[in-house]
């Protein structure tokens, strides 16, 4: 299904099961199918949405550099939950969506009623030098996301043991990423990055967060890690869960204990540490 949002960008939908609202937010070069591996056994006691950013996958991509903000992803997100009627839902964001969860929660507290964070910052990440950032963002808009490709396979800013193990061992793993790649926007991809390494970083906003939450981070992802930890340091009574022989996609390097993590956490979001809380 579509939805189209207030300033008229179709965004691409996917609507899986019955039960509270699982809203799950891909990441920067990502698609909704990025967790299309786990959406039916999820979708076996909630009401999994995954959908496209604009930019993204089979969603609307704007040519001008105006229709793309974190903000912006923020509100189509919210914009997807208002289309489906869901008052409350519950929130999954991976690495740039995991910034977009980290907007909603904290403009609109009361729509989140669990929340996961999944191999994301607090403000911009740590591993990514702003001038080469920059140097990457131009070439997208100069030469295209094919010559772009080229220099980020040889820079592996995010690679980790665990991608390369499954870039070399998953059937098709390749050619999906390679997809996804090509269906992503030169402006979005520009635009988008340069807002993720100019961000404010709102780790003490963290400390306001009500809802049930949980973080996920692999062990190898060493880019977020620290963040990770500090996020789950300051967000009350926050679960803090790290995937072992995992990098920044927990959910292809192990997925079975991704899965476990998440599952369990969304089945039962309040847990024991938070039914004592006044």
């Amino acid at each position: 299904m579509l939805v189209t949002t207030d300033d008229g960008v179709d965004l691409a939908v996917t609507r899986l099961g019955a039960g509270e609202p699982f809203i799950m937010v891909h990441g920067f070069t990502g698609a909704k199918e990025d967790f299309a591996d786990h959406a039916n056994r999820l979708a076996e006691h909630s009401e999994v949405i995954l959908f496209d950013l604009r930019g993204h996958g089979d969603s609307a991509k704007p040519i001008s550099a105006e229709h793309y903000s974190l903000d912006r992803l923020a509100v189509d997100t919210l914009a997807v939950a208002d289309a489906l009627g869901f008052e409350t839902f519950r929130l999954l964001g991976h690495s740039m969506g995991g910034m977009v969860a980290r907007r909603i929660v904290l403009s609109q507290p009361d729509r989140v009623s669990a929340l996961v964070l999944m191999d994301t910052s607090t403000g911009p990440p740590v591993l990514v030098d702003p001038d080469l950032a920059e140097a990457a963002a131009q070439l997208a808009l100069d030469d295209g996301m094919d010559a772009l490709r080229i220099i980020l396979d040889e820079a592996d800013v995010l690679g980790s043991e665990a991608d390369r193990r499954v870039r070399a061992t998953r059937p098709g793993y390749e050619d999906f990423n390679a997809r996804k790649w090509a269906a992503v926007a030169p402006m979005a991809y520009a635009a988008l990055l340069r807002e993720i390494i100019a961000q404010p970083n709102q780790l003490d906003q963290l400390s306001a967060v009500q809802c049930p939450t949980l973080v996920v981070v692999g062990d190898q992802d060493a880019g977020f890690i620290e963040d990770s930890r500090l996020m789950a340091a300051t967000i009350p009574d926050a679960e803090l869960a790290v995937i072992p022989d995992a990098g920044h996609s927990p959910q292809f390097e192990n997925p079975a204990a991704w899965f476990t993590a998440v599952d369990t956490f969304i089945r039962n979001p309040v847990g024991l540490s938070r039914l004592a809380r006044p």
